[in-house]
């Protein structure tokens, strides 16, 4: 079920510049294809349908896999990707601007294909087999969760005793937040904001709303490009990171008389409520690289604005009622996919490697309900794919060094 059939032709080939970045993930695609440890597996994926995760599912099944996947957002989808996908034989539900009921209805054909196992980005499809599709949970044998906000509400779950099955974190892993929220968030929030509005951020006074892996990322990439960089944050040690790396840290209120460009990556709230709208500068710019769209409240800037128009492919321009002009991109959902196409393909390769790893621990291990994470190993061996996949080397300790490190009798 995909937009357009047609596209498949220019999705194999945007399959083709991603595995030229995927090194690590090839690797294990290799070995997957050989030792087949996904054999008699029905996977369900909920995850932004990209030229990155299609090379995930053509692992998947080197592995022995069956596959069926949905877009876990609505404006994430790539249809030239998923037609190249569908063209393959996996079961596709996914396509650019779907609505509310569609985005549900294509998780639920997932769901329909019984998976044995699933894959998750915001932990849509976990939720929805908890509260409608309950029978399924005896077959399900582990659940990955890719993302901050997916993994906090699992965690939510796990707390109050209501996760039926296990479900690794690969958030967790260091190959993923300290790459992936940090250098792919970065990159590709700022692509996103410049595809949508084509904005000189040199010289601008960028707000960022959220100070962990994925706001430093942003805050590094602005910062790059000459913008005067502002930290909001509600976690004092996030804050004084933010001041160590030398930006000004002040409450939100603070900020909207002077905000050029205000970026929320928080995973929460209405972290810009409506109140603050007619508070900021006449031609701020918004923009949201959090999971869901709910970090802006775009609902109540809808109510309060007198006219709406979209200026610009992704970018639509509210009018206040005292006069103001607000421009938001992507409609609040996340810019980076909705305006621009993701993270770049080497970082999803470390995230990805993390997904098809946690996916083998959970079918060969028997993991109890509850969240989990993946060994130290699993962050050394992505490590060193990606090491071999960048042609570089790197020293090995002699015995005499690993003993020292590891014996406490010598000191100084």
């Amino acid at each position: 079920m995909v937009k357009d059939e047609s596209l498949s032709p220019q999705g194999k080939m945007q399959l083709e510049l991603a595995q030229n970045e995927m090194g690590a993930l090839l690797e294990l695609q290799k070995r997957f294809a050989t030792e087949k440890p996904f054999k008699n597996q029905r996977v369900g994926m909920a995850l932004h349908v990209t030229k990155e995760t299609a090379i995930l599912v053509r692992t998947l099944i080197a592995g022995g896999a069956k596959v069926a996947i949905a877009g876990c957002n609505p404006l994430s989808t790539q249809d030239d990707v998923a037609a190249a996908l569908a063209d393959e034989g996996v079961h596709v539900y996914a396509k650019k601007g779907e609505t509310k009921e569609e985005y549900y209805e294509y998780l639920n054909h997932v769901l329909d294909f019984k998976p044995t196992a699933t894959i998750d980005d915001g932990m849509d499809l976990v939720s929805l087999i908890h509260t409608q599709r309950p029978e399924l949970l005896k077959e399900l044998k582990v659940g990955t969760e890719e993302t901050t906000t997916g993994v906090n509400r699992l965690r939510a779950m796990a707390k109050d005793n209501a996760l039926k099955y296990p479900i690794v974190a690969v958030n967790d892993n260091k190959t993923k937040h300290l790459f992936d929220n940090y250098y792919g968030t970065g990159q590709s929030t700022l692509d996103g904001i410049l595809r949508s509005t084509n904005v000189l951020f040199a010289g601008k006074n960028v707000i960022i709303i959220g100070y962990g892996n994925c706001g430093k990322g942003v805050a590094s990439c602005a910062n790059g490009l000459g913008a005067n960089i502002t930290v909001c944050e509600v976690d004092p040690l996030k804050a004084l990171q933010a001041k160590m790396d030398g930006y000004m840290v002040v409450p939100f209120e603070q900020t909207l008389s002077f905000g050029d460009i205000f970026i929320t990556v928080t995973g929460d709230i209405h972290v810009i409520p409506v109140s603050s709208f007619q508070k900021m500068k006449n031609g701020a710019i918004l923009a949201n690289s959090g999971h869901f769209d709910v970090e802006i409240d775009v609902v109540g800037l809808k109510k309060l604005s007198t006219h709406t128009r979209r200026v610009r492919w992704q970018l639509d321009e509210y009018t206040l009622p005292n006069g103001k002009k607000i421009f938001l991109c992507a409609e609040g959902r996340l810019v980076n996919l909705s305006s621009a196409e993701g993270h770049p393909s080497t970082v999803m390769s470390l995230s990805f490697c993390g997904q098809a790893l946690a996916l083998e621990y959970g079918i060969k291990n028997d993991l109890k309900p509850g969240v989990h994470v993946l060994p130290e190993w699993a962050d050394a061996e992505i490590s060193r794919l990606q090491l071999k996949a960048m042609n570089l080397s790197i020293d090995t300790l002699t015995e005499e060094q690993k003993k020292y490190l590891n014996s406490w009798q010598e000191g100084t």
